[in-house]
């Protein structure tokens, strides 16, 4: 008889248990991560009545790595440019929030009489709010749109850092078992250290990375690709001291930046989604009924502290960043409520066997109770708002209304401001890169030399010259490079009195890059000689080579920016995206019912809600095909529609769909192109058939919108009005020849 390993057993279990209660949740209305962890606690050692897990060990190790994925995901959402915009008033929000809360956490704990790991702890697992609990409700409560989500949005998103914070400041303190404020500091440094460099390196290669091997790319590689790139930072960040959940999110938030980005968290959704419901399903095993009647009291303290903390904090911080009473107020009672990381935060407690065997249990209940009070705060919030402005005094209210104008109006900056601000980036972009580049010579670079190539002195100067000759460009870039170059010119030309300040910080930009080399050759030479000579050298060669660095430098930043604007450009195209609509490219296989017929025939508009915009046959192009038009064997046409009726028509053409669903299609000259219609625009008050577009322009009208309404696929007899905001595919370069004013 064949014996069935534990390990599949118990995944049937756990997966049939997850099935059957995130469909009750599902019907109720409710968070499937409740489902989950209701799924675990039946499946737990804690209920007896239906079958157990029993290879707990191995479920750990499967949920450890829904963690990694769950972060992975969240860093796919995250992106570092959001956390730019997100502003100040967000990031002040965040910050006393969290600050706030972590405060509150620990003395409700001690209050209680807990030890002092789980009171921080506490903290910790109160501090940041849940993302998939407010978009939720966000969407159910159609309030996306209205002011305070914007500001909630940006909170998250500084949430999510600064949990990655904790997590490394949660983890030192737990393995040191006091609190040392030089080890955090040091903690703290090392972590900025690193995000630095992973995020500039990342953003340079993995980028041009994915674009080199774009046309190998399908479905199947590049969910392979992104997970492979996902574990090697894994592995990067266990390496260097850190956790796996923090690499996960680093190559997210990296992977976030690039064109890939829609695609790969398509790809990886179901992955991430196995793995993340195997982890809350872990959680729900790991709770003790009994602690949990046991605990009724400090559940319902924490749940308080949880709401009013986070409504007090929260709003503090948004009136503290400028923003009015009603936003403020609704951004509190929106962010009342602890989720996803709060469970990691715990699992890092119990993993690290600091906390007791309470806490983690108390922190779900809690979590649980806030996911369903969250809709009716949100809900509730303009009125309580309406209730505090008529109880608060007059001269209160006027007073925040005074504040928040007053705020909203610092956004210029001065020319030291902008200044400063350049130089300080500078400085820490290319401290952070000479840093690595000087570590990674003498204890990789000349290790490797000097034991597997020349061994002795030559090994060992080689190794230096090798490091130098890569940090030059960096080098020159902090000693040398101009920047903020109109702020400077005015500071230096207008008023003279600055002069000896712009002067002292150029002396300390080459300060720190001699420093900076004199520190490499330390590592390798510990003699003032070598040090003299070896500075001697580079001063020299950065003179001479100076036009030449400047040019490498000036490729590999435009190579960074490129790769970092790069989703941003491509997202500025397509201005029909509100529809989903997009071009796509598919291949009409010999034996496809297609052939052979024409357009008419076919009729593709009319049934499927598509239009065919061009037609490549071998070497030739038919731009706009004609209705008597024919479709023949290994034809490539060219489609705009929807992802659901593309899909439909695609099973007509039984071929290979192309990889790349840009909305800019490059062959030929045809595009995608808005025209907005005025009363001087030769085609007003034509029909589209009478305007001549697919005669003059080989363009295709795709869509209208009129007053609001938005028209796909326009009938030929519509009339062209005054204010139509018209898309069309076609000849880029005729299209607005044809619609310009006379």
């Amino acid at each position: 008889m064949l014996h069935l390993p534990v390990l599949i057993t118990d995944l049937g279990l756990i997966l049939a248990a997850a099935g059957i209660t995130t469909l009750l949740f599902k019907k109720i209305k409710q968070p499937l991560v409740l489902g989950y962890i209701l799924a675990g606690l039946l499946v737990g050692p804690h209920i007896n009545f239906i079958p157990t897990v029993t290879d707990k060990a191995s479920i750990n190790i499967w949920a450890e790595i829904g963690v990694i994925f769950l972060l992975f995901s969240l860093g796919l959402e995250f992106s570092f440019k959001k956390l730019v915009k997100v502003g100040g008033s967000a990031s002040i929000t965040a910050i006393v929030e969290v600050v706030c809360m972590l405060a509150i956490g620990f003395v409700a704990g001690k209050a209680m009489g807990w030890a002092t790991m789980d009171s921080i702890f506490l903290g910790g697992i109160l501090s940041v709010s849940s993302t998939t609990i407010i978009i939720r409700a966000f969407e159910e409560l159609g309030v996306k749109h209205k002011k305070f989500a914007g500001l909630v949005f940006g909170v998250l998103i500084v949430e999510d850092l600064v949990a990655i914070l904790l997590l490394v400041l949660l983890s030192t303190l737990a393995v040191s078992q006091q609190f040392a404020g030089t080890e955090m500091f040091f903690s703290i440094l090392k972590l900025l250290f690193f995000l630095i460099l992973w995020f500039i390196g990342g953003i340079f290669l993995v980028p041009t990375f994915l674009k080199a091997t774009k046309k190998l790319m399908n479905d199947e590689t590049m969910l392979i690709v992104s997970i492979a790139l996902c574990l090697l930072m894994v592995l990067l960040a266990v390496k260097v001291g850190f956790s796996p959940a923090l690499g996960a999110f680093i190559m997210g938030s990296i992977l976030a930046e690039t064109t890939q980005a829609e695609k790969i968290e398509h790809l990886t959704k179901s992955v991430k989604d196995l793995f993340a419901a195997i982890f809350f399903v872990s959680v729900g095993m790991l709770i003790d009924p009994q602690i949990l009647v046991d605990y009724a009291i400090p559940i319902l303290i924490i749940t308080v502290a949880t709401v009013l903390g986070k409504f007090l904090s929260s709003g503090l911080g948004a009136l503290v960043s400028g923003q009015p009473l009603k936003t403020a107020v609704q951004t509190g009672m929106s962010l009342a409520q602890i989720g996803e990381f709060s469970f990691i935060i715990a699992t890092l407690g119990l993993t690290l066997k600091v906390t007791s065997d309470f806490l983690y249990p108390i922190a779900v209940a809690v979590s649980a109770i806030t996911t369903f009070t969250t809709p009716y705060l949100i809900k509730s919030s303009e009125p309580f708002y309406l209730f505090l402005e008529r109880k608060l005094p007059k001269s209160w209210v006027a007073a925040i209304q005074r504040y928040s104008s007053s705020t909203a109006g610092i956004t210029t900056m001065s020319d030291w401001k902008t200044l400063l601000k350049s130089y300080t980036f500078n400085t820490i972009i290319h401290a952070v890169i000479l840093i690595a580049i000087i570590f990674s010579g003498s204890r990789y670079l000349q290790p490797f030399i000097t034991q597997n190539i020349i061994a002795g002195d030559q090994g060992i100067i080689i190794s230096l010259i090798v490091s130098l000759i890569i940090m030059a460009p960096f080098l020159w870039a902090l000693a040398i490079r101009r920047i903020a170059r109109k702020a400077h010119a005015h500071l230096w030309l207008n008023k003279k009195y600055t002069r000896g300040p712009l002067i002292a910080l150029e002396v300390v930009r080459v300060a720190l890059a001699l420093f900076a080399v004199c520190f490499l050759i330390f590592q390798f030479y510990n003699t003032w000689v070598a040090i003299t000579i070896a500075l001697l050298l580079i001063i020299t060669g950065m003179v001479i080579f100076s036009r030449k660095l400047q040019a490498f430098y000036d490729r590999l930043e435009h190579r960074f920016l490129y790769n970092l604007n790069a989703r941003e450009e491509q997202q500025k195209q397509p201005e029909i995206l509100p529809w989903d609509t997009h071009l796509t490219e598919l291949t009409i296989a010999p034996e496809s019912v297609l052939v052979g017929k024409s357009l008419i025939e076919l009729a593709v508009r009319e049934k499927y809600g598509v239009n065919i915009a061009l037609i490549e046959r071998g070497n030739m192009m038919i731009p706009t095909p004609g209705r008597d038009e024919r479709l023949y064997p290994n034809d490539k046409v060219m489609l705009i529609g929807t992802d659901d009726q593309l899909a439909a028509v695609g099973e007509l053409f039984k071929g290979t769909k192309n990889e790349d669903q840009e909305t800019a299609f490059p062959k030929k000259d045809m595009t995608l192109q808005k025209i907005v219609i005025n009363s001087s625009s030769p085609v007003f008050a034509q029909s589209i058939r009478e305007s001549g577009i697919r005669e003059k322009t080989q363009g295709l009208v795709v869509g209208i919108e009129r007053n609001g309404v938005r028209i796909l696929n326009p009938d030929s007899n519509l009339v062209f009005e005054n204010e139509d905001i018209v898309w069309i595919v076609g000849n880029h370069k005729k299209i607005p020849d044809l619609l310009k004013k006379t």
